[in-house]
């Protein structure tokens, strides 16, 4: 694999929380399984309905999880970025893939195969418990989220999507916020379940009120705090 990054497998996959407390022989084990992937831009990695097969830990890169309604829409479940395991629910269940990812930039992964994994947690019982206090908190963050989005109005669902970028991908420099993110209007529109004509209309009036930039490879939040006041007033 290329590497980009010093550590070895083992020493990347102890950065997540469920493999923190894992002895090095416990951790050995799950390097002993991990499979190293290099996935070229607009790659589909797993498709939605799909066999799930392995759980996925991006070294680097950028990869969306998206649903598609009955009429072919997309709407974005989240932006997945270095340091992100998903799906959060594959090793617990014998579902299908919940949804469709896709590297929108090249991304270099470490894939763990379900069945080889739950064969290890047979063995490993305290592996099981530390990823299912996880998965606990993960699920309550999401609802925490899809509550939000819910329950305000267009504006406000753009004002929090950005402050949610900043937060998760934005990069200080100076007084702005770089998000580098190559996510498109459509995309955007489909993250907050608006239409992309709506989506614009509210990023030109946020980039005339001199708040922020926007193109197609990222998003400079020119007022932190203004946004935040915008959203909370």
């Amino acid at each position: 694999m290329r590497r980009e990054n010093k550590d070895t497998a083992a020493e990347f996959l102890q950065q997540f929380p469920i493999f923190q407390d894992l002895s090095p022989e416990e951790l050995k084990q799950v390097e002993d399984i991990a499979i190293s992937r290099n996935i070229h831009k607009k790659t589909v990695i797993f498709a939605e309905g799909s066999e799930k097969e392995a759980v996925f830990f991006i070294r680097t890169g950028i990869v969306k999880a998206y649903k598609t309604d009955e009429n072919g829409h997309e709407q974005i479940v989240s932006f997945l970025k270095t340091g992100d395991m998903f799906p959060h629910t594959g090793f617990f269940n014998a579902h299908p893939y919940p949804a469709t990812a896709e590297a929108i930039t090249p991304a270099e992964l470490i894939a763990i195969p379900v069945r080889l994994f739950e064969r290890l947690m047979l063995n490993t019982p305290a592996i099981a418990i530390k990823i299912m206090r996880v998965l606990g908190d993960k699920i309550r963050e999401l609802q925490d989220k899809l509550q939000v989005l819910s329950g305000q109005d267009v504006r406000n669902r753009v004002l929090s999507f950005l402050l949610m970028l900043a937060e998760q991908h934005g990069q200080p420099s100076g007084h702005k916020i770089i998000i580098n993110l190559p996510m498109t209007h459509q995309e955007f529109a489909n993250s907050i379940g608006t239409t992309r004509e709506t989506a614009n209309r509210l990023l030109n009036q946020l980039t005339k009120e001199n708040l922020l930039e926007v193109d197609r490879k990222q998003i400079i939040i020119h007022d932190l705090q203004a946004l935040k006041h915008q959203r909370d007033t």
